[in-house]
């Protein structure tokens, strides 16, 4: 049986996210639902698979709560179970920057849809970068983006400000798995004075799913974070393919 898989994230805010924590486990639970949530007073975060009918109880009840009746949801497909078992955490960020004050729900850049993304990749007036870690990275990427080497997200404000002045008087398009890094690094980029700052609508996944092979830009595969490794075009299951090129 097809194994279902969502991949989601909304930046909302929550008062008391220990209080929508046992309802969520509960349901999950009770539909056989494996994987990852992470809930804090910026949002909700994660990636859950299970039955076609069982995610889409627990997408529905993701989305009633306050502020989530646009969360962003990614789905794919697994031919098993890509989860070993089942975590709904309480975290202080639902992606770890550790910059105080970052409102992403309100603060983000504009986004690119898949669809417009290659004329930004073409473009030498735009600086592309991978907002991802060194390690992802080394699974694929677009042509000619900017990998910051980081080893987590957590690094990313520091490389920016180590490297800002090379990137003066460009447009700024990040990219990251499935949009939740982007919507806090294009948040963080404006808070330092960058003002044409925008980041791929649904990330990676997003322009995998919805863009050709033939006229995509991206080299190799998108690693995700269950047992299924990396995904290509298509979504497709690639597993353990790191980029030779």
């Amino acid at each position: 049986m097809t194994v279902t898989v969502a991949a989601l994230y909304r930046f909302a805010p929550f008062d008391d996210p220990a209080a929508l924590r046992a309802p969520l486990l509960d349901l999950c639970a009770a539909r056989g639902i494996r994987g990852t949530l992470l809930l804090a007073r910026e949002g909700i975060n994660g990636t859950i698979a299970g039955s076609a009918a069982a995610v889409a109880a627990v997408i529905a009840h993701i989305r009633a709560l306050p502020g989530c009746a646009d969360l962003d949801v990614k789905y794919s497909a697994a031919a098993a179970m890509p989860f070993g078992r089942l975590k709904v955490r309480l975290k202080t960020e639902i992606v770890t920057m550790k910059v105080p004050g970052l409102d992403p729900a309100r603060e983000a850049g504009a986004t690119v849809a898949p669809a417009d993304w290659n004329a930004l990749v073409d473009d030498p007036g735009t600086v592309v970068i991978d907002t991802r870690n060194d390690f992802e990275i080394g699974y694929g990427s677009f042509a000619g983006a900017v990998n910051p080497r980081t080893k987590s997200f957590g690094d990313f404000p520091a490389w920016w400000r180590d490297h800002a002045a090379e990137f003066a008087g460009k447009r700024v398009a990040m990219f990251c798995t499935g949009g939740i890094r982007c919507e806090k690094s294009t948040a963080f980029l404006k808070g330092e004075g960058v003002a044409d700052v925008v980041h791929l609508k649904g990330g990676i996944l997003a322009y995998l799913e919805q863009v050709p092979e033939a006229e995509s830009r991206w080299h190799g595969s998108c690693f995700v974070f269950d047992e299924r490794v990396s995904v290509g075009h298509g979504l497709v299951e690639v597993g353990d393919a790191r980029d030779p090129s």
